[in-house]
């Protein structure tokens, strides 16, 4: 019964065959993706889908990249705990939108890279590129075993599903469309599952509102129980959740994950003009604002829904991350194949972001170091290499899905990943794009010293995690739990303790655990930035960076790229090489051989 407590219902037969149905539909238009570019087998169409893309879906699969089973699950758990303070990323994903659209898409667009590390190379030095390469190869894999083992793990313990059965499952499925299909069957695929994400959202949202009588109950239920104070303008930077955190360091994370990353970049250079590169990710900056919407909405529906009897206390569920799909199995079990569709819609999630993960961790692999030690691979061959990488990756990322378990709370986990590992990178690009004095030596140490830090706060936040005053959890109830034998007493959510220490075991606590692994894990990647771009220039200027050669100019940002559009011209039409509206992998006239393109000057 809804808001009572105690078990619910397990899956249906028809449930079971909507799920198949759902994951079979994704594998098969990657096949038909497959199928269709069966006639060109080069490696652009392989990674970059011919660069032929546009706008629409491309945003799309941008949004459902990152909107994954983590956000399915954790944003929802995240509003039931704290409340609408995450809302505030609307903000955040507006100004990433823009920074990424007019800064970062003109530059990577100009050079028509594959790679974006391949940048690093041609403005700082190879031993850069491949430290880059083998950050961002680390980060993807931890990243996508939570994206595979946190939802499947939730998921299993709710609906009864095989835990490793489901890992493995959601692996192979990726595999197949991604080694088969390349980036356009992933692009495709995302746009379905991004329809499956939202369609999920809105049942359980649209379920709950029957239950509680409206929309307008679930508001009032939610502004009782305090869940709707969204605007905290509090500066202290150990404040998990603040208007500063989030709208500055939660925009300075996000662009990290848009603006630098290969699973993002490689989809808007994929596009045929650099209007729909830029247009790309303002139709993901809508998409994003409907999804993180949805996904609160999703959670202030499950707090009007137990506000009296909270399923944790009452251990109806083991973990956070386990109440939106009991919630699903509680309202929705009554309707034959609708939790199906909604556990269908969270491994939409998963997929999308782990085929997303392995054909950008192909690619980056092949740029950056098959072909620099194999230059003269025939088209054949790297091929069979992409597919080949793209079965290793997949195999990698199931394996390390069984780490992720030992991370926490899936949603600051992931994005914590980022902060600490994509922050020092973002600092590195920001040091090669906007100061001509930096050089190799200097950025090199700074994106060393900007890591070190990073980790040392970040590993400490995981090994000592900060105080309930600090995250601020929100008041729950069970005094409408059918209790039976459980005697329970408790009128808060006592799984503070099962994932944060309580003020009495702070005792045991290092002197930093209250202070600098405090900090919000949302200022994980502003402080890294800081440090690595400063680190860099400092030491850029004692080892002469302001005295090094002149640099080929096409390497910094310039002030034609911020008002770059298509110049309405068609792609056989000489283009001005001052706006390169249409891809310049496709333009004869900007066509330049790779031993000419970014020679230094």
């Amino acid at each position: 019964m809804a808001g009572g407590g105690g078990p619910t219902a397990t899956f249906s037969v028809w449930d079971y065959v909507v799920f198949a149905s759902m994951v079979l539909g994704t594998a098969g238009i990657g096949l038909f993706q497959s199928f269709r570019s069966r006639k060109d087998n080069s490696s652009a169409e392989f990674l970059l889908g011919g660069r032929q893309m546009t706008a629409v879906p491309v945003a799309m699969s941008l949004t459902a990249s990152f909107m994954s089973g983590i956000t399915v699950i954790g944003t929802p758990a995240e509003a039931y705990r704290y409340g609408t303070a995450f809302w505030l990323f609307a903000f955040s994903y507006t100004i990433m939108s823009i920074i990424t659209a007019e800064i970062f898409v003109p530059l990577f667009y100009r050079l028509s890279i594959t790679s974006i590390y391949e940048y690093l190379e041609l403005r700082f030095n190879k031993a850069i590129r491949v430290i880059g390469t083998a950050l961002y190869i680390i980060q993807t894999v931890l990243y996508t075993g939570m994206v595979i083992y946190a939802p499947a793990l939730a998921l299993n313990q709710i609906t009864g599903l095989n835990l490793w059965g489901v890992v493995v499952a959601t692996g192979v499925v990726c595999i197949i469309y991604c080694t088969l299909g390349g980036l356009k069957a992933v692009i495709w695929t995302d746009v379905f599952q991004m329809f499956v994400m939202l369609s999920g959202f809105i049942a359980v949202i649209a379920r709950g509102a029957v239950l509680q009588g409206g929309l307008g109950k679930i508001w009032d239920d939610n502004y009782n129980g305090g869940r709707l104070d969204t605007f905290s303008f509090d500066p202290d930077p150990l404040k998990r959740h603040s208007f500063w955190t989030i709208v500055v360091g939660g925009s300075l994370m996000w662009v990290s994950i848009y603006a630098i990353n290969q699973s993002q970049v490689q989809r808007y250079i994929s596009c045929k003009t650099i209007t729909h590169a830029k247009m790309s990710l303002y139709v993901n900056m809508v998409g994003l604002w409907i999804t993180v919407s949805l996904a609160m909405l999703s959670g202030l529906t499950m707090y009007s829904i137990y506000k009296d009897c909270d399923p944790f206390t009452n251990t109806d569920v083991s973990s956070s991350d386990q109440l939106l799909p009991y919630l699903v199995m509680d309202i929705l079990a009554e309707f034959p194949g609708l939790p199906g569709f909604f556990v269908a819609a969270a491994y939409s999630g998963t997929l999308s972001t782990v085929s997303s993960s392995v054909n950008a961790l192909v690619a980056v692999t092949v740029e950056d170091f098959l072909k620099p030690l194999w230059p003269n691979l025939t088209e054949k061959q790297l091929l069979w290499i992409n597919m080949s990488m793209s079965v290793f990756f997949g195999a990698l990322c199931i394996a390390m899905a069984g780490l992720s378990s030992l991370l926490g709370s899936i949603l600051q986990a992931a994005l914590s990943v980022f902060g600490m590992i994509s922050g020092p990178l973002l600092g590195l690009f920001i040091l090669g794009m906007f100061f001509r004095c930096a050089n190799a030596t200097g950025s090199l140490t700074g994106l060393i010293i900007g890591l070190i830090i990073t980790l040392w706060v970040g590993i400490g936040a995981q090994l000592y995690p900060p105080l309930p005053s600090k995250t601020k959890p929100l008041a729950l109830s069970v005094a409408q739990c059918d209790a039976g034998d459980k005697n329970i007493t408790s009128t808060v959510a006592s799984w503070l303790t099962t994932t944060q220490p309580t003020t009495e075991s702070s005792f045991a606590r290092p002197a930093l655990a209250d202070s600098w692994y405090s900090l919000s894990y949302l200022y994980f990647c502003p402080l890294a930035i800081l440090v690595t771009i400063s680190t860099g220039l400092i030491v850029s200027a004692i080892s002469g960076g302001c005295k090094q050669e002149k640099i080929n100019s096409e390497m910094f940002i310039r002030k034609t790229d911020l008002i770059c559009f298509d110049c309405g011209r068609t792609r056989t039409e000489n283009l001005s090489s001052d706006c390169p509206s249409h891809n310049p992998q496709f333009n004869n006239n900007l066509k330049l051989k790779d031993s000419e393109k970014f020679t230094k000057l």
